[in-house]
């Protein structure tokens, strides 16, 4: 073999080669043919050791790279390399000669030569299989992330198929309570079991449950596929527990977007965008555990992200303006406090909280929406103040979008003290929380506005999980009982609401709270409130929102609602 025949099988090895990516798992001997046969080699096999340790165990996979056919045993195996990679990875070659011949010590050079090529090319191949398993996979569940659903959307729309699936987002519901009775260990194997039954019923190559993060899934189904995944997800039975056979139910809630015909004009993108949208507002809501995208729905994500882009406009020129909805000592009919609303004058009309706030509650504008119904409520009180009228507390909401701010107490104190209001007159209304994590930074912030003097309020008390141990960990100052809790002669139960009424009301205040109802609307109602000793109430029975200068006549010392 002359040097340009070898120089020659060598370049045509090397470019052959960068045809198999993946030189651990194909079959390469076609590369290896001509540089072989010019080498007097019959035979080429490795074994791989993932470290020494392995190596010592026996611990090893088996690779055959070359094998010209010869009878061959282990006596004839005529030369062994062996070759440890940076990350420690061990390559042991042995390789055997044609017709037993002697190699010349240029030959031998020129194997060493080729196996390092070859242990280049299969680190390298490792490499690209690790690199794209990081790419791909959830490296905690081991499954499928987004990049592979994004991935299979392109395949699928470049192949004119996508229209053939459905997409489904989801979310497995209360996931943090199911860690924190079974523990996080047999959480991750209830949520590997639970994904494991949805997966058992998808068979193609495209069907696949991909983690988007935490709890969060989403996959792409067969159309017909859909009412069995949806039985799945609207609760399954878990076991955790092998040997007492103790399980727990997993539900989730959804979002899906059925894909129509390729004739429509849709981008890979899209499709992500829609679903996310249905699954968003499926999260949100506390009826539908499971939401179709349709054309309303886009409708709504155009109305939204219209308010979305002129919010920050809309904030700076003070279109929100503060409405006053009167609370009411019941017995002596007079204004004891209050609670700021807001409302928005944009072109021309008031456009309702329920078209907006939802909203800025996806992302932190309700944060700066907060700031400035505190920041304006705080004016009207100095002004109050300053002209000598009669002052009431008044209360904000904060959304719990604010529970993650470190500097929340700051900045609420900033705000209240830039306008020299006495902390007593100010009241921040927070809802029940839904999480362990949100409950101890809920109890962080309200033990700091204690510590200030600043009253606080639980709105909505009663619609959250943890209701009672709501009131025994975190120092409330008052209650909001929700709506929800007050009977009505034609509910069902009737007495047996009453009877849950009146020892909430008795609860509350045995323990030192303030207790007051909102959503009152009727005068059956009032009598209630009076019978079981709740005297504070809020709602259209006696007023509704009021803008500033009708609520300044309602606390007029001689202000008095009507029996």
């Amino acid at each position: 073999m002359n040097t340009n025949e070898y120089l020659t099988a060598l370049e045509n090895f090397i470019s052959d080669l960068q045809k198999y990516p993946e030189t651990l798992n194909t079959d390469i001997t076609p590369a290896l043919k001509e540089m072989c046969s010019l080498l007097r080699i019959c035979k080429i096999e490795m074994f791989a050791y993932d470290n020494e340790a392995a190596e010592h165990l026996g611990i090893y996979k088996h690779y055959v790279f070359y094998n010209e056919g010869q009878s061959l045993s282990e006596d004839d195996v005529f030369l062994n390399k062996r070759f440890t990679t940076g990350d420690d990875n061990i390559a042991i070659y042995r390789l055997w000669a044609a017709d037993g011949c002697q190699w010349s010590d240029t030959e031998k050079h020129r194997i060493d030569i080729l196996l390092y090529i070859l242990t280049y090319s299969h680190a390298k191949s490792r490499l690209t299989g690790i690199a794209h398993h990081l790419t791909f996979y959830d490296t905690e569940l081991d499954m499928f992330n987004l990049r592979q659903f994004m991935k299979c959307i392109k395949i699928l729309y470049k192949a004119e198929r996508v229209d053939e699936y459905t997409a489904v987002y989801f979310n497995l519901k209360r996931f943090s309570l199911v860690n924190q009775q079974i523990g996080r260990e047999n959480g991750t194997l209830v949520m590997k079991k639970f994904i494991g039954l949805i997966a058992e019923q998808l068979d193609d190559e495209f069907e696949n449950v991909c983690r988007i993060g935490g709890d969060n899934f989403i996959t792409l189904i067969k159309q017909k596929k859909l009412p069995q995944i949806l039985r799945l997800l609207n609760g399954t039975g878990i076991i955790y527990d092998e040997l007492k056979g103790e399980r727990i139910l997993i539900s989730a809630t959804a979002g899906v977007y059925v894909i129509p015909d390729m004739d429509s004009f849709l981008l890979p993108t899209d499709i992500m965008d829609r679903v996310s949208m249905a699954f968003h507002l499926a999260k949100g809501s506390s009826k539908q555990d499971v939401v179709y995208f349709d054309d309303a729905l886009l409708a709504r994500s155009k109305r939204d992200n219209e308010i979305t882009s002129c919010f920050p406009r809309a904030l700076e020129d003070r279109e929100f303006l503060v409405y006053y909805q009167p609370k009411v000592d019941i017995t002596k009919r007079r204004v004891v406090g209050a609670e700021a609303l807001c409302r928005w004058f944009h072109n021309g009309r008031l456009v309702p909280p329920i078209d907006f706030i939802p909203v800025l509650e996806q992302g932190r504008d309700i944060c700066k929406l907060d700031f400035y119904m505190l920041d304006s409520v705080c004016r009207d009180i100095r002004r109050w103040l300053d002209s000598g009228k009669n002052v009431v507390r008044v209360s904000v909401n904060l959304s719990r979008r604010h529970l993650s701010d470190m500097d929340l107490l700051q900045h609420i104190t900033e705000i209240i003290d830039r306008h020299s209001v006495p902390h007593e007159y100010i009241e921040i209304e927070l809802t029940e929380t839904t999480t362990d994590v949100e409950f101890k930074d809920l109890k962080r912030i309200i033990s700091g506005l204690q510590e200030l003097g600043i009253s606080t309020a639980v709105d909505d008390f009663g619609t959250g999980y943890s209701s009672l141990n709501l009131l025994k960990e975190i120092p409330w100052d008052v209650v909001k009982l929700d709506k929800s809790l007050l009977p009505t002669s034609s509910s069902e139960n009737y007495m047996q609401k009453t009877i849950m009424f009146r020892y909430i009301v008795a609860m509350t205040q045995e323990i030192g709270l303030e207790c007051i109802t909102e959503g009152v609307e009727t005068i059956e109602q009032v009598n209630l409130l009076e019978s079981n000793g709740c005297n504070l109430a809020q709602g259209f029975y006696f007023d509704k929102p009021l803008p500033v200068a009708d609520f300044e006549t309602r606390i007029n010392d001689g202000f008095i609602y009507n029996r």
